[in-house]
Formats: C-alpha cells, structure tokens, sequence
C-alpha cells in the first residue's frame, strides 16, 4: 500500500435504496472524497445527508451500487472482510451487552476479534486507563451512566488495535463532561498513536476541532476542507447584538429568524450572534430589527461558514412559529410547577435528593446535568409516571401524588427516544394518541388537522414513523404532544443527535408556544440551547447545585482566568467544584445509572 496515499478515497461512490412500494432515495448521489493517514476528518451535514450509509459502506457492511470506494488500498466491495480484519467502527448504537459487566463486554469483543490472550494482557490495561473504566470492571453494563457506556463501547471498538477509526456520532446523547472526555480519548488516539479517524457528528463545535471536514447534504459533497476555510465564508457577516432591556435575547433571535436575508442567529450568552446574507433588499428590515440595540462586528467560526453553505444549498423556508388554537391565560408570575423537598429512592439508591424549584407560567425551564444526574427520573415524577418517595409535588394546581391522572390530563410529554409507533403511519400515529388522550369525533379531527398543518407533516402522512428523518420524528412527537392542548410540555432531551436546522426549527416553536402561555420544561445536553430558556437548574447526583437565569448561573461560574465563561463552562464549572467538595469531604456518590 503507498502509505502516501489517502486512508479512504471514495469517487462518484452512489448508494441508494429501495423499499417496497416506494419509490427509491438516493442516499449517495456521486460523491468524492478523501480521509488523510493520521488526522481526524469529520463528516457532518443535516439529518438524511448521508453520513451513516458512507460510514457503513466504508466498515463493508453496506455494497455500493456505482463508483469506487478504497479504505486502506482495498477495494472495500471486492474484499469486504480484509477491511473489516483491520479497521474499528463504532455505530450509533453500539451493541453492548448489558447483562454482561465491563469486563466481561471486553472479553467477548475480543473473542470475536480473534485477540490472543497475550495482547489482551497488554491492550486491556491500557484499554481501562484511557477509558477511566478501571474501577468499574465489574459492573453491570446496563448499570453504567450514558457517557460510561459510550467509553466502553470506544474500548471494545478498539481491543484489537485498528489502523482506521469509524465513530459514527459517538457523543450523541452525552453530556458536555462526557463528552469533554471521549474527545481527549479520541484526540489522544490521533497525536500520540497516529490514528486515522473519520467520525460524524451533530455537534459543529466538535467538527471545528478536527483537521479537515466533509459537509453532506442530500448525498452531496458541499465542501471538505480546513475548518477555518469554512469559517472564512462567513468573514465580515457575522455580528452581535445585544437585546434592549424590555427584550430577551430568545425574542431578538426570533425577530432576526423571521428576515429573509439572515442566514441565521442563535442565543449567545445573554446576546444573539447573527450572520447576515448578502442581499440588500432585506437589509432595511433588519436594520429596523436592531435599531436601537448595540450591535459589533465579530470573528466568524465553523458554525457560521457551515450555515452560509447549507443555506446556499438548501431551499430557505421560514422557521414556523407554532399557533396554539387557545393561548392559555393567567398570569406569569404563576407557579404551575412546585418541587418541595422531592426525594425519589430505588432501594438503597437514591436518584433524587431532596430537590426544590418552581417554573412559572409561560417559562422555558431546563433540567441541565450529566448522564444519571437524576433529570429524567424528576422529569418522570412530575409526570405522574413515578411515585415520589417523599416530598410535596403539584403541577397546574394538582397534587401529583394523590392526583396524578388528573395531573398528566393537563400536560404533555416528548420521551428521549420519541415514543412513537414505528410500524404505524404518520397519521395512524396521530390518530393512535388523539383516541389515547380522550378526543372524539370532529375535536379530534380539527386536532389532528391542526397537527398536520401546524408541524407541516401532510407530505409524510403516509409515510411509517421508523424510517422518517430525526426532524420528522421530533416533529411528529412534539405534534403528538400537544394534540390534547396541555398547559404543560415536558421535552427530555429532544434534540439529542438532531442536526442544526432541526434544533433551529425546534427551538423557534418552543419559544413560539412559551409566548402563548405554555409552559415549557426541557432537559438537553447542548449547552447552547440552556441560552434559549428563562431559568435553569444544574443537578448531579440527585442534587441541584444551582438554578437561576443563564445569565446569573454563567455570573456565578466567572473567575479571573474566564471572566465571561459560556454556559458549557459554567455547567462543567458547577458540577466539577460540587464533585470536588464532595470527595474532599469523603461524601461522594457512586457514579449513577
């Protein structure tokens, strides 16, 4: 092999597939690229780009249909099975074994890699140093944390040392300290060991890192480059605006969407950065947006550049603000949610710990933590799906615990897989949740039809809900969700592994909702979203270690070194100085399920 020569070459590679009695999606429509021996490439692009299906037919489980793909100077579709003999590939649903502990995960992965027992002596110490897995050997896969998974899922990809990595979004669904750690293991892998790695991922600061980039959109290569060359597209267009006292910045972000010729804008510790097109029609009404308002010129990022290609390739459709049909009333200094005291056991574990807070009326409230931090588990008490253990417990008036059907009557609920009939249609789900909630006759046919309408899903009525696009599909829950008109939506971690026009789309309807008097309570690991919501609250292990504005929990987290840290800071900030406190006293948790 000329080790010159790129770790992957792909030319005019085409994929596409067919289901029955449709017609066929071209998931790869001629593409070429390159992934360079050594460095760490990234693949990203908008859901259904066509990230997965190049990943697998690079890993030889999937036959292209035309063109040529060579992984480590093999033709991948004549020899399959010697690129598999030599390179590690990480799917997003890496398959763990749950029953079986940590250890016992490795040694299976390493039977069916045919590694002899002399380099497991060698390679599993390194294996559990790199991974922090050490003290966990024993432990129950399924018992692991979300973040813990992923590390040991990376190190049964890697007990047999590979010459190329494939990590398809391996840090989707993984809170920012996680995260923070599977990227110093990958990085690692790649300056100290000259690993060649391609990976994909939803997360643009992450692609930033890497040495080039590959941008797909529908099957189509739109560039791949430095990350820097994609930043400088944005050069002299991207800016940033500070919202007048009477405004949020989760208001300016909106008013700034709405202009034809903004390529885009996103909350931005307490301010909003927007990247401005080129056209100059539009340019009076954007002015008139920000008259007024401070505004300053400022450096542009990956984020930005990426957005400038997508935008130029993709059709621009107006972000649609959700219209409830009865904005519900009362005032917004009401406390429709109260936590007093909440405490949840699970035998001698305790998952809550005594937790307290209030959400008003119309609020964006954020459940923020790490993987096993308690979030989903209070998310499931508020509504009504877990019995507290003690503590006091009311939501839109009701007593949780003594009433909790009358409570869950009043809200909605969006789970972190998307609870939705995958055999069933995009209507028959619709249909399915409409009789679920009670609605009947010509109510529920106008709910059904303000769904489709509101979260514009009448071009995939037809279409089964397993094979929609991640957009669709959290369209298609959040539509559910609301078919009973509730006064409260809960959304646990609904963007995880969405890409950013979705997260856009998603978040413009739930700032759309909050402002017609719905009260909102999320949980998500992307910290830049916490920028969107009014108030949030930080947990680990059990505990809330502090709530407040974005602004008064960033304030909270400055120190001389970082006097204006990003919400990311500040969540690692609080939960790393909690943990530290914790072990210095000798009262530290066990890591959490």
């Amino acid at each position: 092999m000329n080790a010159a020569a790129p770790a992957l070459i792909a030319q005019q590679l085409c994929k596409q597939f067919r289901r029955k009695d449709e017609a066929a999606v071209q998931a790869l429509a001629g593409i070429s690229l390159e992934a360079r021996h050594g460095e760490l490439t990234a693949l990203v692009g908008p859901d259904g780009a066509g990230k997965t299906t190049l990943m697998r037919l690079a890993a030889g489980l999937l036959r292209a249909d035309d063109g040529s793909l060579t992984v480590l100077g093999v033709d991948v579709g004549s020899d399959p099975q010697q690129v598999q003999d030599r390179i590690g590939y990480m799917p997003q649903r890496f398959g763990l074994y749950e029953d079986l502990t940590v250890a016992e995960n490795l040694e299976l992965y390493a039977d069916l890699r045919g590694v002899s027992a002399a380099e497991r002596a060698k390679r599993y110490p390194a294996l559990m140093e790199m991974t922090a897995l050490g003290p966990f050997r024993t432990r129950l896969a399924g018992q692991l944390s979300g973040g813990m998974k992923q590390k040991l899922g990376l190190a049964c990809t890697l007990v047999r040392s590979p010459e190329l990595l494939l990590l398809d979004e391996p840090t989707v669904g993984v809170d920012p300290l996680s995260r923070r750690e599977l990227w110093e293991i990958v990085r690692g892998l790649v300056a100290d060991q000259g690993l060649t790695v391609l990976l994909s991922t939803a997360y643009l600061d992450e692609a930033e890192r890497c040495s080039r980039v590959i941008l797909l959109h529908q099957g189509k290569v739109l560039s791949q480059s430095a990350p820097p060359e994609v930043a400088g597209l944005a050069s002299g267009r991207c800016f940033v605006a500070t919202p007048s006292a009477q405004q949020s910045a989760r208001a300016l972000q909106a008013r700034l969407l709405d202009q034809a010729d903004i390529i885009d804008a996103v909350p931005d510790g307490g301010r909003v950065r927007f990247v401005r097109g080129t056209g100059a029609a539009a340019a009076g009404a954007i002015d008139d947006v920000l008259r007024g308002l401070a505004v300053e010129a400022v450096a542009p990022r990956f984020e930005d550049g990426f957005m400038m290609l997508l935008r130029a390739h993709a059709n621009r459709e107006p972000l649609q603000a959700v219209l409830v049909t009865r904005p519900i009333a009362g005032r917004p200094d009401d406390a429709v949610v109260q936590v007093q005291q909440l405490l949840k056991k699970f035998g001698a574990f305790t998952a809550v710990d005594r937790i307290s807070f209030e959400v008003r009326r119309g609020e964006i409230f954020a459940l923020l933590g790490p993987n096993g931090a308690g979030k989903t588990t209070t998310f499931r008490m508020l509504c009504g799906l877990l019995t507290p253990s003690a503590g006091q417990l009311r939501v839109a008036g009701a007593d949780v615990r003594s009433a909790p059907a009358s409570a869950r009557s009043r809200l909605g609920y969006v789970a972190q897989k998307f609870a939705l009939y995958g055999p069933l249609s995009v209507i028959e789900n619709l249909e399915f949740f409409a009789s679920a909630y009670g609605l009947r006759g010509q109510r529920r046919r106008e709910r059904i039809a303000w769904a489709t309408q509101q979260f514009e899903l009448a071009d995939q009525l037809r279409a089964m809900s397993a094979q929609l696009p991640g957009g669709y599909k959290q369209r298609l829950a959040m539509a559910a969700a609301l078919l009973h008109e509730p006064e409260i939506l809960f959304l646990d971690e609904p963007t995880s592994g969405a890409d950013p026009l979705a997260r856009r789309a998603f978040w413009r309807r739930i700032s759309a909702l909050a402002d017609q008097g719905v009260t909102i309570i999320v949980t998500t690991h992307f910290m830049q979203e916490a920028e969107y919501c009014d108030r949030v609250a930080i947990m680990d292990s059990g505990q809330v270690l502090s709530q407040g504005s974005p602004a008064e929990v960033r304030q909270r987290a400055s120190t001389l070194a970082r006097p204006e840290p990003s919400m990311e800071d500040a969540f690692i900030a609080v939960v790393e100085q909690a943990r530290s406190r914790a072990n210095a006293s000798g009262t530290a948790p066990p890591v959490a399920a």
